[in-house]
């Protein structure tokens, strides 16, 4: 019970973080300044010390209690939205390591703002975007699956006549839809974009 409620309120925390950056993300349709701009202003909030290391906390503790509980699970899991559960939680394990590893790097080692164009660049590049842009688009889908299956268990009623099923396969249509949003804000509209000299290492040049 005790890891399962670490899990509940570091998804909370790591929940809210994501819808933030998801819409930093989208805000991206306007152009790379005005999604930098944005980045900066909200920067002061999830950049400060305190919030930055509970974050990063969160985080931790997430990958490690999903694994967890993947692992105490007893018996094989159930058809359907159970499945969905446990294979979108182990994805976003690996995303959460391997994301947060690769900003911290970024930043650290490679002494790059790791904004709008550090995220864009193996994105619109060939053929780092063969990797990139199914590694985004599978965490974002994650994203909502996850809640969508935990929302499919935890309601119980329908709402305007909508079942709880459909309400969840509602969210993952949802997240499709916000997937389309985020490509086409972090690749200036499928039209490509013209990365800065310094982020052009994330391309292999």
């Amino acid at each position: 019970m005790a890891t399962r409620k670490l899990h509940y309120f570091s998804g909370l925390l790591l929940s809210l973080f994501i819808g933030i950056h998801l819409f930093n993300h989208c805000y991206g349709i306007l152009g790379a300044a005005q999604h930098i701009a944005l980045m900066d202003s909200l920067r002061l909030v999830y950049r400060n010390m305190v919030v930055e290391c509970l974050l990063l906390g969160a985080a931790g503790v997430q990958v490690v209690s999903g694994l967890l509980l993947v692992r105490k699970r007893k018996g094989a899991p159930k058809v359907g939205w159970d499945r969905w559960h446990i294979a979108s939680g182990l994805y976003l394990a690996f995303f959460l390591l391997l994301h947060t590893t690769a900003v911290l790097s970024g930043r650290m080692v490679m002494h790059l703002d790791t904004n709008y164009y550090f995220g864009a660049a193996g994105m619109n590049a060939f053929p780092t975007c063969l990797f990139f842009i199914p590694y985004y688009v599978l965490a974002i889908m994650a994203v909502a699956v996850h809640v969508a299956s935990i929302h499919s268990k935890k309601a119980t009623r329908a709402i305007l006549g909508i079942s709880p099923h459909q309400q969840a396969l509602g969210m993952v249509m949802a997240g499709a839809a916000l997937t389309i949003v985020v490509l086409y804000a972090m690749t200036n509209g499928f039209s490509g974009v013209e990365v800065p000299e310094g982020y052009r290492v994330l391309q292999g040049r």
